[in-house]
């Protein structure tokens, strides 16, 4: 029983999921407070915000209303997910790919496997085997009839 549960852990698909779930949770507020407190101040000195809070440019629309583009929301979001994905990546994947790579090498799977033959390839090596079996090019194989 035991067994069972630790093949299915230690399936890459689950432990992929489990960790991205759980860090990404975690690590997203500590991002988003970085961001709210260095990035938004940053942007905010060459955008004054609106009265939502938004920064960012702001423009007037067709009907004379003001349009605001909310940068800092954007900017927010993709640092988020960057800094996420590269510590998931190299905290993570890195080391549960090694961990694979060396239970693939203690169980001696070969990764490498043989180039697929190119069609010219395929051809010079049917041509090859019907030379063999006396089959050339302008006669026909035992059994089979010549169409004129």
């Amino acid at each position: 029983m035991l067994k069972g549960f630790k093949d299915f852990i230690m399936r890459g698909n689950v432990i992929d999921l489990a960790v991205a779930v759980v860090i990404g949770g975690a690590f997203t507020a500590v991002v988003n407070a970085i961001v709210a407190s260095v990035i938004n101040p940053i942007v905010a000195l060459f955008y004054q915000p609106d009265e939502n809070g938004n920064i960012g440019p702001t423009l007037t629309g067709i009907y004379g209303q003001e349009v605001a583009f909310p940068l800092g929301d954007l900017i927010t979001a993709i640092i988020s997910f960057l800094a996420v994905a590269l510590v998931v990546y190299f905290v993570f994947v890195v080391p549960m790919n090694r961990f694979k790579e060396r239970q693939a090498a203690k169980a001696g799977v070969v990764e490498e496997a043989e180039p697929m033959p190119t069609e010219a390839e395929l051809l010079i090596q049917i041509r090859d085997l019907l030379e063999q079996n006396g089959t050339a090019a302008g006669t026909p194989a035992p059994g089979t009839t010549r169409l004129p």
